[in-house]
């Protein structure tokens, strides 16, 4: 049995799930979410919790069971509270600014790079260096996150670059001097 795929998902008040064959539709206060459910695998709303189960036991509806379960929290989560991430600018005239639908970023290129901001996405600039990304698709928010960071990921020896807040790059001893 799937250790992660058996814990019932809990349903904060407010939520409410509408359970299709192949689809279960999650409905909170930030937006609606839909999470599609594989053959062998079903949703029933026991109370204020919803338990993912399985209806084989062949090996690729085991794979999936953690998953689905996994992917339906998500959804609950993303409604309920949403998800944010950070990332920081670290470089001397590195700086964010957002125009209504694209993030303008100044990377030390001789033209500034601009980001399409998805649909769904709320991305705000505190200060110059600091970029929020907040939604309610995880996955949305965090591939979002990876192509901002892409676009100029940080470097080693100066440490110059775009960074989730909270992560460490590990730094190199740059060349020794000539004596």
């Amino acid at each position: 049995m799937s250790r992660i795929g058996k814990l019932p998902v809990q349903l904060p008040q407010g939520i409410k799930l509408d359970i299709t064959q192949q689809l279960v539709t999650v409905h909170g206060p930030k937006g609606e979410l839909e999470v599609k459910i594989m053959n062998g695998i079903e949703v029933a709303v026991d109370g204020n919790q919803a338990i993912v189960s399985r209806k084989n036991e062949t090996k690729k509806v085991r794979a999936f069971h953690g998953l689905i379960r996994k992917l339906l929290f998500n959804a609950v989560t993303g409604v309920s509270k949403g998800f944010t991430r950070t990332l920081l600018l670290s470089g001397v005239g590195y700086r964010a600014e957002v125009q209504k639908d694209i993030l303008i970023l100044n990377l030390g290129y001789s033209n500034p790079v601009e980001y399409l901001i998805p649909d769904g996405l709320d991305i705000a600039c505190e200060g110059n260096t600091k970029i929020i990304v907040s939604g309610i698709d995880k996955q949305l928010v965090g591939q979002s996150c990876a192509e901002i960071r892409s676009l100029r990921p940080p470097e080693p020896y100066k440490g110059k670059g775009i960074r989730y807040e909270g992560e460490t790059i590990v730094r190199k001893v740059g060349k020794a001097g000539v004596a």
